[in-house]
């Protein structure tokens, strides 16, 4: 069986690919195969899988990126929520706004403040275009009426660099990344993007607090082509599902930043085409400002 990764090997959809594929090898008594395909933020991995038989022995890794990426690309050869089936979630991970500590907001209100009184000044970096960062700045803009500079970035440790070194004032990344420079208070964590606040960090607010509604998340998945039968969907679902509650395979995601995601799938495709409109409508209220 093939499990098609189209992010690259040793992010965090690669490696909670291999563990959900040590999982379903397990239990399945199936070996697994995971097949890194990265390039074109994952359209050509999803475009494997759309294309592969629909017989449960091809399955796709899906993450955030696969719900923006429709706003973004009008050439694809696929639709991805109409041809690719959603078999079970897999983990979400949390996103954070960073400040180098020099900047004068040391609270979000007062980021916000400080961003209305200074229009089109604070640089806020992510790591590159069509990323849950990259939207998340949008749908901050759209929500806000703030006007900030969204600087993308080939990967978050170019803007680390630069974030450090005060090149830009903000950035918004993954909690995880993060980690090891908040506790060192190299940075400045102002507001996570998540719709709870977080055990790790009870004290740092969520934007939707202050931007009621507002959330933004990267998350993975497990997909399959459209038309592979309901009862290996559901069966799947099922396996999947008994992993992300076993203890060891609930600390192992964890340990990579994320909280496990259990759905049924067809809570899971709601998940996917409730994801998909809220960032088209966030592009089209981006490329609208843009024009």
């Amino acid at each position: 069986m093939r499990l098609i990764e189209g992010y690259g090997a040793g992010g965090t959809p690669d490696l909670v690919s291999r563990l959900i594929g040590n999982w379903l090898s397990q239990q399945l008594g199936q070996p697994f195969v995971v097949e890194n395909r990265d390039g074109a933020s994952g359209n050509i991995a999803t475009e494997a899988v759309v294309n592969a038989a629909p017989d449960g022995y091809t399955l796709l890794t899906v993450a955030s990126a696969n719900t923006i990426n429709p706003a973004l690309y009008h050439d694809l050869n696929f639709n991805f929520v109409r041809d690719i089936a959603p078999v079970a979630g897999l983990l979400r991970v949390p996103l954070v706004l960073l400040v180098n500590p020099s900047f004068p907001a040391t609270t979000f209100p007062e980021f916000l403040a400080y961003a209305k009184a200074h229009p089109g000044t604070i640089n806020i970096a992510t790591p590159g275009k069509g990323t849950p960062m990259h939207v998340g700045v949008d749908l901050l803009k759209m929500m806000s009426g703030i006007d900030i500079v969204e600087v993308p970035y080939r990967g978050p440790a170019p803007a680390f660099v630069d974030l450090l070194a005060g090149q830009v004032q903000a950035f918004i990344i993954t909690v995880p990344a993060s980690f090891g420079y908040v506790k060192a208070d190299k940075l400045r964590a102002l507001a996570v993007l998540s719709a709870a606040r977080l055990d790790i960090w009870p004290d740092t607010p969520t934007i939707g607090e202050f931007v009621p509604g507002y959330e933004a998340s990267a998350w993975d998945g497990i997909g399959a082509p459209i038309k592979t039968p309901r009862e290996i969907v559901d069966k799947l679902n099922t396996t999947i599902n008994t992993g992300l509650a076993d203890p060891a395979l609930r600390a192992r995601i964890k340990d990579l930043g994320g909280e496990p995601m259990s759905m049924t799938s067809a809570a899971f495709a709601k998940f996917i085409a409730d994801d998909a409109a809220k960032w088209d409508r966030v592009v089209k209220f981006s490329a609208g400002k843009a024009n």
